[in-house]
């Protein structure tokens, strides 16, 4: 009999996986999509909607009772379902615009995004920070143009846009019969004499009933038929064909159209990533050289969450298997301290479902709870040292000091930034004139504020007031740029420096006065950071 721990077992099962994130701006529809792709793997029954009606639930990946309130996706999930005898791995990125870097961090454990854009909006901004980070990561994209049930932009239009901003081919492999809002089917391009035709189920809780219609049939769909079919020919003239090389080196993305909340093409879309998106493959050291998916186990902590059971007090790291085979309860080596760590509770997470894991292959994602010593970026491994690349930081946008509302808890104050900091909820900056007893806490988005106060009173028991600084921007520079920063009476701006790795930070209103240190100081650094806002 096979043995299931081995290294066979894990170059056996490493090419069954595909671990892939779904990344858009606020309301595209990103929970929905992910509601439609698990209910076509048939791993769920019914998709829920995000604010639930009637005895409708939330969607499953939407567990924390702030997301649920508000109807959006504050924190990562991941789902992990069956598809055609692979097994798909969904790690479930917030897309709204209040998120915090974790969005961006979870691409560090991802193949594969599918990027998915609004039919009427087009690109739009936070699409284009987490394109970004895609780029960044050598992540290929799948692109999704959703919501073509409803009116919307010009299918060339929004090809035209994402090769103009993005500089990459998309290579339509699903394209609309009619115009958005008056959609009679799709073409897919590798059949294209046939009309996929689709009748929605009421409320969009079950997949769309799909239909092929050949010959006779689909010639009865007229001129919108026959402009679809022009529409392919040219794009095809111009080169614009899927290539799998060129898609995997980032250069192409393949494009579907649909509707995620009518299930409509979403199974094409599913069958597209267990076609299209790479299994598990080597990953790059931090010393030089690969590590190959059959080495001995190997992890990386991508996310750390506080309080995901109510009733329990715990902290859950999500790690990403790089390499051989987990085990619950074998002991591993977190690389950072050289220190052993225990995986007796290890889970696997559906939405808030838990369920203990026994084995996890490469590509797969373990939660680790009560694991309070790791942190996002560590690597986990057993046998001879491995140590992946650091997680890299992101630009946050928005800055406010925090101090303790009762002074006689600043113990408690300090013990509850620097675990938030930790845990990459907020990055934590202090500065030669506020000093470490007001830290600036930086962030993605504003509402992580609103999750930091609520954490800090509830779970630290020191409640904290916060003083919004009038800063949008953040670049980094050195020391010296830094103290000419803080030193000009022309340019308006700020130094600080970054807790958790020492960075300098130069904190500005708008880039108008960014460029006002470069002309006033172009010999300092001033270098953007990985998504940053360029408005």
């Amino acid at each position: 009999m096979n043995d299931p721990t081995s290294a066979a077992a894990a170059a056996t099962q490493a090419p069954r996986r595909r671990t892939f994130a779904v990344i858009s701006h606020p309301d595209a529809g990103k929970s929905t999509l992910t509601e439609a792709l698990a209910l076509h793997a048939r791993a769920i029954t019914s998709a829920g909607a995000v604010h639930g009606k009637g005895d409708r639930r939330g969607v499953t990946s939407d567990w924390m009772a702030m997301e649920q309130a508000r109807g959006i996706s504050v924190t990562s999930a991941v789902l992990q379902f069956e598809h055609r005898d692979r097994v798909l791995n969904l790690l479930d990125t917030p897309g709204h615009a209040d998120f915090s870097e974790d969005t961006y961090r979870v691409l560090a454990a991802v193949d594969c995004a599918i990027m998915l854009v609004d039919a009427a909006k087009g690109l739009e901004e936070q699409t284009r920070k987490l394109f970004d980070v895609c780029r960044h990561r050598g992540v290929p994209v799948i692109t999704f143009v959703n919501k073509w049930d409803r009116p919307g932009r010009e299918a060339l239009e929004l090809l035209d846009e994402i090769e103009r901003e993005f500089r990459i081919q998309p290579t339509p492999v699903t394209w609309p019969v009619g115009i958005a809002g008056h959609m009679l089917g799709l073409i897919d391009s590798r059949d294209p004499d046939a009309v996929l035709r689709y009748t929605r189920a009421p409320g969009g809780e079950r997949a769309a009933e799909e239909e092929r219609l050949t010959g006779e049939e689909a010639a009865e769909l007229g001129e919108e038929r026959e402009t679809a079919l022009e529409e392919l020919e040219l794009l095809a003239a111009t080169g614009a064909v899927h290539d799998r090389e060129s898609f995997l080196a980032g250069k192409t993305t393949p494009v579907f159209f649909g509707a995620a909340l009518s299930n409509i093409g979403v199974r094409l879309l599913l069958d597209a990533v267990v076609d299209l998106a790479p299994p598990p493959g080597p990953r790059e050291l931090a010393g030089g050289g690969q590590r190959p998916v059959d080495a001995e186990f190997s992890g990386l902590v991508f996310k750390v969450q506080a309080n995901m059971d109510r009733s329990h007090r715990d902290r859950i790291a999500f790690v990403r298997v790089c390499s051989g085979v987990f085990e619950r309860g074998m002991t591993v080596t977190r690389a950072a301290t050289g220190r052993p760590f225990a995986t007796k509770y290890a889970h696997s997470v559906f939405g808030q479902e838990r369920s203990s894991v026994e084995l996890a292959y490469p590509g797969d994602v373990v939660g680790l709870v009560n694991a309070g010593a790791l942190a996002p970026g560590d690597t986990l491994y057993t046998g001879k040292k491995v140590e992946f690349p650091p997680m890299p930081t992101f630009a946050p946008e928005h800055f406010a000091v925090a101090r303790p509302m009762d002074i006689g808890k600043s113990k408690q104050f300090r013990r509850g930034i620097a675990q938030l900091d930790e845990e990459g909820v907020v990055q934590v900056l202090v500065s030669m004139l506020r000093g470490e007893q007001a830290p600036v806490l930086a962030a993605v988005g504003p509402m992580q504020y609103d999750v930091v106060a609520h954490r800090m009173e509830h779970e630290f028991g020191a409640a904290v007031k916060l003083e919004h600084l009038p800063y949008n921007l953040a670049r980094a520079t050195d020391a010296a740029g830094g103290a000419a920063l803080d030193a000009s009476r022309l340019v308006h701006g700020e130094s600080m420096t970054r807790v958790k790795d020492g960075a300098v930070l130069a904190l500005f209103p708008n880039r108008w006065h960014a460029g006002s240190f470069e002309r006033e100081f172009p010999d300092h650094p001033l270098e953007p950071l990985i998504a940053a806002h360029e408005q």
